[in-house]
């Protein structure tokens, strides 16, 4: 799967799905404080919209200074993501099951305050093949 087509499949997915609402709210209680992350304001209004403004400059250089024409795939964009609740979010639009959105939010939580931290609690728990299986899904049931 392409960048490309990851946001094609994340256009189509609820904007703020409640478990995603819960742990941004769990996170910032507990650990955004110490992370300086209260202060700082985000030109985002849902993981969605933060999904999609990360993708739709993911070939370019971007606001984080990419190497333009790469050629990486939507599993490199996933293992890449410095932000939990991006990838909670995804998990939980996606379609997967609660109970694995829930395990994958206390790795998160129980990874302390650093993001690349909680980020890979996420992806041990939700690797990118749980997450293009369950896109892969939504869209076949779309079209039947």
């Amino acid at each position: 799967m392409s960048p490309e087509e990851l946001a094609q499949h994340i256009k189509k997915l609820p904007a703020r799905p409640p478990l995603t609402m819960a742990f941004e709210e769990a996170w910032s209680a507990r650990w955004a404080s110490d992370a300086g992350e209260k202060e700082r304001p985000v030109w985002y209004t849902s993981q969605k919209e933060h999904w999609l403004g990360w993708l739709s400059e993911y070939d370019g250089l971007g606001a984080y200074g990419r190497k333009p024409g790469s050629g990486r795939d939507a599993k490199f964009v996933y293992n890449h993501i410095n932000n939990a609740a991006m990838l909670m979010w995804l998990a939980e639009a996606s379609g997967l099951p609660e109970a694995t959105v829930v395990v994958a939010q206390r790795a998160a939580l129980d990874a302390g305050p650093n993001f690349a931290s909680t980020c890979a609690g996420v992806r041990r728990v939700i690797p990118f093949a749980a997450v293009e299986g369950a896109l892969a899904g939504k869209a076949a049931a779309t079209r039947t």
